[in-house]
């Protein structure tokens, strides 16, 4: 038997439980992973209050962690029992004790990452990866608009992009999330409780506006974003904090200056083992190197699955928060 979070029902975070479950023998072609450290993301809420359906109720949650391989499938070569590994797709369920998943979801981790750094990293380093390096690949130069900046996918793409020789604006609620987010490399910060988000873009670029809006916010940012973006620009929309964004008339891309927009997911950039391991590597390589430190500003012990996730939802939180089974 092994503890996992579990959900009946959807709904806010009381329908959170913590259970006792068998574990699930790994099928082939998986592995079953003892998870010492556990991600914490929006996603996960999205699928608690059910605006993504779960497959089927009860049900588990979470997509990210890291541990040790407890057991292994028929037909896995490249992974044994022992090695150290992380992960952020698959099925729902990573919030246990052990996780059973594919095994060409799994990456090993190397020696010099720790499994709580990897549980903060993956779903949010990789998401940092196909934004900034494919959905727009950036070569330097550009300047960008990046909403939450000093939250746990914010934090990280404030370090990419000054590697990266690009100008980031990073919105933020606070002036400790400002300071935090300028240590992170960006910048330029507004926030947005205080300021006129368009007017500040519009001073910061000299009336030129941003290339590219990455917004993880939403409905209540969508049209924000769009008056950001300068001519032909690209609004690149990954998230729905604030709600999904509805209703949009496609005709306002061309109103507002013949713009691109696209909505993009981790599962349609790491659609294969090969592509996955790929960015997994530069995500570990921009780690090992010191460009991107992964800040695991927040721990929780496992139980507290729905505290944690309140927390996230209020915007209390900064970089990286983990469940520790």
């Amino acid at each position: 038997m092994a503890k996992r979070i579990q959900f009946a029902r959807t709904g806010d975070s009381e329908v959170l439980e913590l259970v006792d479950t068998p574990a699930a023998e790994p099928g082939p072609g998986e592995v079953r992973v003892a998870n010492e450290a556990v991600g914490l993301n929006f996603i996960d809420i999205y699928f608690r209050t059910g605006l993504y359906p779960a497959p089927s109720l009860p049900s588990g949650l979470g997509t990210e962690g890291a541990g040790v391989v407890d057991a292994v499938g028929e037909g896995v070569d490249h992974l044994q029992v022992g090695d150290r590994v992380a992960y952020a797709q698959g099925p729902l369920g990573a919030y246990a004790e052990l996780h059973t998943l594919p095994a060409d979801k799994v990456v090993a981790l190397p020696e010099g990452i720790s499994c709580e750094t990897a549980a903060g990293a993956m779903l949010k380093g990789l998401t940092v990866q196909y934004l900034l390096r494919q959905t727009y690949p950036l070569q330097g130069g550009e300047t960008i608009l990046f909403h939450a900046a000093a939250g746990g996918v914010g934090s990280i793409a404030c370090q990419w992009a000054k590697a990266l020789g690009v100008k980031l604006i990073g919105t933020v609620s606070s002036v400790e999330k400002a300071e935090l987010a300028k240590r992170n490399g960006a910048w330029a910060t507004i926030d947005y409780t205080k300021e006129d988000v368009v007017e500040r873009v519009r001073e910061l670029t000299g009336g030129e506006m941003v290339d590219v809006v990455y917004d993880s916010v939403g409905k209540d940012t969508w049209e924000t974003s769009l008056d950001c973006l300068k001519p032909r620009g690209l609004m690149v929309s990954f998230g729905n904090a604030s709600g999904p964004v509805e209703g949009v008339n496609i005709g306002i891309l061309n109103q507002k200056g013949a713009l691109y927009v696209t909505r993009p997911s981790l599962n349609g950039y790491a659609d294969s083992p090969e592509r996955l391991q790929d960015m997994a590597d530069e995500l570990f390589d921009m780690i090992e190197s010191g460009k991107v430190k992964i800040d695991v500003a927040q721990r929780f012990a496992l139980a507290e699955a729905g505290k944690a996730q309140d927390a996230l939802a209020s915007r209390k939180t900064t970089g990286s928060t983990v469940l520790l089974p």
